[in-house]
This record gives structure tokens, C-alpha cells and sequence, in this order.
């Protein structure tokens, strides 16, 4: 019987994934100096494209050069007017588009501002600058001391954002939008999760306010919606914009305010919903229990992915919503798995794609049995004087540039590695 992977999707805008696989966004770390696509991330895009995949994101766009997530993060330099005003900035987008999409797979960029969780070095904004979020609260590493120090180096103290903030960032966002659909991408998709700036206005914990933007769950999704309402009035209706969205941040005293936003999301018309989870403070989407066996039991499989529970919870109540659900994937049997459970439409995978760019295609090769289509990933090891920290995002970083130091050599046609026992 043929795998239920390969089965193509059609999202509400009518663009077609030719299969069920998406390769997930992840950190390049490759922009350079002057955040724009460089030959080399082209070079990897290209490499993904030939990958096999229904569908390639990009790593993080950010929609304004001043709030970077990190140093290397490509980014919208100024405002956008359109592409007879701006036709170099168009081309250089394009070639992006290209890298991936001539090979027939549609690309998606996850387009993000990092508000509170931008570095004081990542940006134009200058390293004492305070960063920007719907209310002044700090980001905190952990409860201990040396993680409070190492929050106030690494992280300025937000303000919060005026009317004036939230509207000039909607339009970083819309131009951003319209950029990506002159230049030929695909569709975006606005990074709601792991702690940015759209997940701060959609979570309790860090939207404490008590205008039209805070104080209800419909209120705190009024960022977002007006991100999506104003990009729809500037893209062709074929050109598609998905969410990722945090299941991880939600006690169950909040679950029910999560689920009235999803439905907000699906009655503005989002065209694809991607499950993730955590934040910096808590970076629940750096998972490691991933070590699939041979024999894999129903719960062994249930495990492989992470946000499982939540998917399903989300597929019962908006069944006509494109659900993608992205962390922990290494197998065939653990992607059908996740598919059979009717938990989503579309399966991401990230760090395997880092390490085999046609990983995707392994899945899908049905010559290949069963027990070769998984990769084993191991822990990345922090050296011995890490270790000793007590920090729970120092495992997190380690493993986000392990994945990013082999994306860079697939950029520099180098041999991969997985993480050694």
C-alpha cells in the first residue's frame, strides 16, 4: 500500500504542496552584514528544492533591520513601496524564490519581528537601545542569578509599544508580505510562536494590556489580525499565509482563550496553521528524545511527535483547517503515524533536513524499507565547562547552532554530520 506522504495538499488559496512533507523553517545564520540572501543560503535552498519536499519555509525574515533575532538574520532594510520603486531589492528577493522554486516547490518565508526576545547585538537599533513588546516585561532565562545576568547582558529591557509602534510594525509586516509575493515566493508565513512579537501580543503572560490590543483573548489576536487583513489586501488571492502557532506556552486555564484564537485565525481565512511550541525562556521546540528504535510501538510513535496532543485537540474542532505539525519527526512510521491519528494534513521536519537535504525524499522512496527511513539524532553534547551551567537555554542554543553550522555547509558543498554519541 503507497505511504499517505506523498499525497498532494491544496490550501484554501489554491496553491498545491505536491506532497505531504515540508521542509520546516530553521536558523541559517547566513544573511551576512547586510541581512540579504547570499549565494551561499541560495546555494542550500537549492539544495533543498532538489530535496523532494511538498514545500520548503524559509528560516526567519525579519520585517524590520532594527529588531533582529540574530546578527545573521536576512531582514527588510527599509520601507517597501513597491516593486517599480524598488526594482534591485526586488531582484535580490527573486533569486531566493528561484533557488528553491525552480526545481517546482513552492517556497514559504516565515516572516517574524523578535520584539522583546532581540539580542542587544542583533539590529541597527544600537546595543543600549530597549527593544519593543505589547507590555514592558523582561525576558527572563530562568529563576537563578547567573540566568537573571545573563538575561540583562544578552537582552535590553522592552518598552511597550505605542499606537504608533503597532502600526508602523503591521506595515513592516504587510511590506514584508508584499516583497516576498513581487519577488515570486509562494506564500509567508507570520511566526507566531516561540516567544516573538505576534505570540507576546497573543499570550496572557506578556500582553498586560488593557486597550483594544490586551485584557481578552479576541483582543490580544487584534495584532495578528490586522496583519493578516492588510497583507491579503496587497498579495494576489493565490498567494498564501499560513501562522506558525505556540501550543507549548498554554496552562489549562488559558487553553480555552488559545482555542478562541485559532478560530479567530481560521475565520479570517489563514491558509495553513503549523503547531509548535516554547520560547526562549522555556525552549520546549529544542527537543531531545529522538532516538527511534527499530521497533517502534504505537506510543513510541505517538511520542516522536512532540506536539501531538495539541494537534488533535485543534484537528476535532476545526476540521476543515490545514494543519501542520512540526517537531520531533525522524521516521517514515512516525510521520504516517501522526497522518493515520488524523492529527494534520502536512508533517515539518527541521533538523534532519540539516542533515540530509533530501531526506524527504528517503521518506517517500517506497524502496526504501522501513527501518532506513528514520535518521537517529543524537543530543548535541555542550563542552565540559557548559555542562556545568545550570541555564536550560544553553541546551537549546548549542543544538540551534549545531543544525546552523551544517546548513552552512551544505551552503559550502561540505559533507554533513549528525550529532556523535
Amino acid at each position: 500500500m503507497s505511504s499517505s506522504l506523498g499525497d498532494a495538499v491544496k490550501l484554501p488559496c489554491g496553491l498545491v504542496f505536491p506532497n505531504r512533507l515540508v521542509k520546516a523553517a530553521m536558523a541559517e545564520l547566513m544573511a551576512g552584514s547586510e541581512h540579504t540572501p547570499t549565494p551561499k543560503l541560495l546555494e542550500v535552498y537549492n539544495q533543498w528544492g532538489k530535496g523532494g519536499w511538498g514545500a520548503v519555509l524559509t528560516g526567519n525574515v525579519q520585517v524590520d533591520v532594527n529588531h533582529l533575532g540574530s546578527p545573521f538574520d536576512p531582514a527588510l532594510p527599509a520601507e517597501y513601496t513597491g516593486k517599480e520603486s524598488n526594482p534591485a531589492l526586488v531582484q535580490t528577493w527573486a533569486k531566493y524564490a528561484e533557488a528553491t522554486q525552480q526545481h517546482g516547490v513552492p517556497s514559504i518565508v516565515q516572516i517574524c519581528h523578535p520584539g522583546r526576545q532581540s539580542f542587544r547585538i542583533a539590529g541597527k537599533r544600537g546595543i543600549f537601545a530597549s527593544t519593543i513588546a505589547p507590555s514592558a516585561i523582561r525576558l527572563q532565562m530562568g529563576d537563578g542569578l547567573l540566568d537573571r545576568i545573563i538575561s540583562w547582558l544578552a537582552f535590553p529591557a522592552p518598552r511597550e509599544m505605542t499606537q504608533q509602534d503597532i502600526d508602523t510594525v503591521t506595515r513592516q509586516f504587510v511590506d514584508t508580505a508584499r516583497l516576498m509575493a513581487d519577488a515570486g515566493f509562494s506564500g509567508i508565513e507570520l511566526h507566531g510562536a516561540h516567544g516573538y512579537l505576534i505570540d507576546q501580543f497573543l499570550n496572557p503572560k506578556t500582553n498586560l494590556r488593557t486597550d483594544a490590543y490586551g485584557g481578552s483573548a479576541e483582543k490580544r489576536a487584534k495584532f495578528v489580525l490586522d496583519i493578516l487583513a492588510q497583507t491579503r489586501k496587497v498579495v494576489p488571492a493565490t498567494f498564501c499565509i499560513g501562522i506558525k502557532f505556540n501550543s507549548a506556552d498554554h496552562s489549562s486555564a488559558s487553553f480555552e482563550d488559545t482555542m478562541t484564537q485559532i478560530g479567530l485565525l481560521v475565520d479570517a481565512g489563514i491558509d495553513f496553521l503549523e503547531v509548535s511550541g516554547g520560547t526562549y525562556e522555556d525552549p520546549r521546540m529544542i527537543g531531545t528524545d529522538s532516538q527511534p528504535q527499530p521497533e517502534k510501538s504505537q506510543r513510541t510513535l505517538a511520542r516522536e511527535a512532540f506536539f501531538l496532543e495539541f494537534a488533535r485537540e485543534t484537528r476535532k474542532r476545526f476540521p476543515s483547517l490545514v494543519l501542520m505539525l512540526t517537531g520531533g519527526f525522524r521516521s517514515r512510521a512516525g510521520a504516517e503515524h501522526a497522518l493515520r491519528e488524523n492529527a494534520c494534513d502536512l508533517i515539518g521536519i527541521g533538523r534532519p533536513a540539516a542533515v540530509e537535504p533530501a531526506f524527504a525524499g528517503r521518506l517517500l522512496d517506497e524502496s526504501v524499507p522501513g527501518e532506513e527511513a528514520e535518521m537517529q539524532l543524537n543530543k548535541v553534547k555542550p563542552p565540559f565547562l557548559l555542562n556545568l551551567l545550570p541555564i536550560k537555554a544553553v541546551g537549546a542554543g548549542l543544538e540551534t547552532s549545531y543544525y546552523a553550522g551544517q546548513i552552512k555547509r551544505i551552503g559550502h558543498g561540505l559533507k554533513t554530520f549528525a550529532p556523535s554519541l
